[in-house]
């Protein structure tokens, strides 16, 4: 695009004046509709995802089998959701804002086998491509115990395929360690900004780690091009995978649950507000898919980026998707929120996150680090930095801006009633000495 469609985009969008300067900012979508009325029009269905809700109980025996850490949830691959009130009166304090409801934060920080968000859809979408594979191959029926998949023989057989796939860390831990586990060569391909010790890790699981100098959109165009090229590899495309996003869509279903077991209503008179971290797009973009799905209006989901990769609130707000990238406003794309650092936003997700999104908002790294030590003082829970980007979102939301929203939705009255939930991204993998220098950090910014 021409410099000059970039000046006549920051001529009527002013806001993104404010995003260029780095600014923390808060974007209400205006093109936000009711769910009764779009969902038939979207890319994909509430089909597509019980599909996937009930592969992953097929393969809890596989699960509980290989990864002992998830027999006590019988192989379901499942977070803590939990309260956070001390948390909550720190952050009133600290930033002299009334939080309205209650704040509870979903802990995929602590999800078994890869720590993160990304074990929702990296593993499902992995976990399907065996079970296809194995039916094909007639060793393996959707009516046989999944825990015999843990065996020599079906390691054997997945030893003749390859999975690949580009990432700037936690969706490579993810289909590393999967996919190692049941035998596939992997190849993760990894931009400059992953950490070290997650290319570590996955070296250590056997997996082959390629690097790249410039950034992700790079490792993810090197590794599709590499898997096109041999017919036995399977390339996961976190641009543009539909399995990935209804792998991530299940929380939804998970989520109705946990709230039901703590008696947590959730209506259109007791509104929940979901803030998300968000990279690429398709995890946070699943997540909300499948809130949606279960609560339809009644849910109200945020996405939340690093004031230096603001990809996907661009490519929302500019209405241009994938057509535009950070580097094109003169952003560098450099963040400590490495599983944030992407430049440009999936045209998937973008497009199908026009009508459900309620909105976006940027977040600066030095708060990043502030809020991760004081997470871990208030509720001793550590997270990795990217992961508490969504702690911001009930701030904005109690500000002007944020109660224009909730005026706007008919819900001035029920503030009181919100329910609020930071979705904690990753961070239990995170090494401690690593974990500690994060905290420090923090400390040094309160």
């Amino acid at each position: 695009m021409e410099s000059k469609n970039f000046n006549s985009l920051e001529k009527d969008l002013p806001l993104i004046k404010e995003i260029k300067n780095l600014n923390e900012i808060f974007w209400i979508n205006p093109n936000y509709k009711s769910f009764e009325n779009i969902k038939n029009d979207l890319k994909t269905s509430g089909k597509d995802v019980k599909n996937a809700k009930d592969r992953l109980n097929r393969f809890a025996p596989y699960i509980e089998n290989a990864f002992p850490e998830t027999k006590k949830l019988g192989g379901i691959i499942e977070s803590p959701l939990t309260k956070i009130p001390s948390m909550k009166n720190h952050i009133e304090k600290d930033l002299n804002t009334k939080i309205f409801g209650n704040l509870l934060v979903k802990l995929d920080s602590n999800l078994p086998i890869a720590g993160s968000i990304k074990a929702r859809g990296g593993i499902y979408e992995v976990l399907k491509h065996a079970e296809t594979l194995a039916i094909n191959k007639g060793i393996l029926s959707i009516n046989d115990d999944y825990s015999k998949i843990n065996s020599d023989k079906f390691r054997s057989f997945y030893s003749n395929y390859t999975i690949q796939v580009g990432s700037t860390g936690n969706l490579g831990l993810s289909i590393g360690i999967i996919s190692a586990k049941l035998g596939f060569k992997v190849k993760v391909h990894m931009s400059a900004d992953a950490k070290q010790w997650k290319k570590d890790l996955l070296r250590n699981k056997g997996v082959e780690v390629i690097e790249y100098s410039s950034d992700y959109s790079k490792a993810v165009e090197e590794g599709r091009k590499l898997s096109d090229a041999d017919p036995n590899s399977y390339f996961i495309d976190d641009e543009n995978s539909k399995d990935l996003f209804t792998g991530y869509g299940v929380a939804g279903y998970r989520i109705k649950e946990q709230l039901e077991e703590m008696n947590i209503l959730v209506d259109k008179d007791h509104p929940l507000f979901v803030y998300l971290p968000c990279g690429v797009g398709r995890g946070p973009g699943g997540v909300t898919y499948g809130l949606k799905l279960v609560y339809g209006d009644s849910v109200h989901c945020s996405f939340a980026e690093p004031t230096h990769s603001p990809a996907m609130i661009l490519g929302l707000m500019t209405e241009l998707h994938n057509k535009i990238c950070v580097q094109d406003f003169g952003i560098d794309n450099k963040t400590d929120a490495d599983g944030l650092a992407v430049g440009r936003p999936s045209s998937f997700i973008g497009e199908m996150m026009e009508n459900i999104l309620s909105g976006s908002y940027t977040i600066d790294d030095n708060r990043l680090y502030k809020f991760l030590s004081i997470l871990a003082d208030e509720e001793n829970i550590y997270l990795e930095p990217s992961a508490l980007a969504g702690f911001m979102g009930p701030v904005f939301l109690s500000k002007e801006q944020g109660l224009e929203y909730i005026k706007k939705q008919g819900l001035l009255d029920k503030r009181d009633n919100i329910t609020h939930i930071c979705w904690a991204t990753g961070g239990s993998l995170v090494p401690r000495n690593i974990m500690n220098e994060y905290y420090k950090k923090g400390k040094l910014f309160r």
